[in-house]
């Protein structure tokens, strides 16, 4: 009966460890807004690291000749990356002067440290779901190559792709963006987690509590006001993804 009591408390205790735990700070596209630093830039995610966010995330596409390259948009500068050739990308300048970033460049950039997680988006693919497959295999080819899966979680917005990732990269965490699954279809596909726009979360406000009991990665982008951040916060939300890490860092910090 002790044992069976000391359990139960040791339980107790763990779960209101898990529920009280503080939300952690995702750095979106690094820290760029207030830095005066390009979006998606080897120098964001050095900001990022800089100020002590828990993660940075950065978006990931594939050149018409299967090289990876970092940026949000599915075009830089005129160029279409998924139907332009790797020589021609790398021409590209940021506006601090910095090349376009490969992944290999970015990923290794984000190795030299321990304390900023890298939250890994993979574009889905404008050409067909085939080639959106094709990039997750490159991605976790080049993450491995590079022993850094260990500091790398995925997410995206493409469905199929965050399941073969949990073939690709059984021990990687993989986040679905798209919001229109709930916990309990996540769970069915043993997807980890959630990172749902906000709007999403308004529209469900059950899903943050469901998803913690259950276990699930609870993350929401891409918020950046101060009223949503304490919302979500009273909510135990596990990360918030935001293009304002400052304020969240402060208000955290209180």
């Amino acid at each position: 009966m002790k044992k069976l009591l000391a359990l139960t408390v040791i339980a107790q205790i763990s779960l209101a460890s898990y529920s009280f735990a503080q939300t952690k700070v995702v750095a979106h596209r690094g820290a760029w807004k207030n830095t005066g630093v390009p979006e998606n830039s080897i120098a964001a995610l050095k900001e990022a690291i800089k100020m002590g966010c828990w993660g940075s995330e950065f978006d990931v596409h594939m050149s018409a000749d299967s090289v990876l390259f970092i940026n949000h948009d599915a075009t830089i500068q005129g160029h279409a990356i998924e139907k332009t050739d790797a020589a021609t990308l790398s021409t590209v300048k940021l506006e601090n002067g910095e090349t376009l970033p490969t992944l290999e460049d970015y990923l290794k950039a984000g190795l030299n440290q321990r304390k900023t997680r890298l939250i890994l988006e993979i574009k889905p693919s404008a050409v067909s779901k085939e080639r959106g497959i094709a990039l997750a295999h490159k991605v976790v080819e080049v993450v491995n190559k590079l022993k850094a899966a260990p500091k790398v979680d995925y997410i995206s917005f493409d469905y199929e792709i965050c399941k073969a990732l949990l073939k690709l990269a059984p021990k990687a965490k993989v986040q679905y963006l798209n919001g229109d699954k709930t916990p309990d279809q996540l769970i069915a596909d043993k997807i980890h987690g959630f990172d749902y726009n906000l709007k999403v979360l308004k529209a469900n406000p059950t899903w943050i509590k469901e998803g913690k009991q259950k276990n699930l990665i609870t993350n929401s982008w891409t918020v950046n006001d101060e009223a949503s951040m304490e919302w979500l916060i009273s909510e135990g939300i596990e990360l918030i993804t935001t293009n304002e890490p400052e304020i969240l860092l402060k208000k955290l910090k209180k």
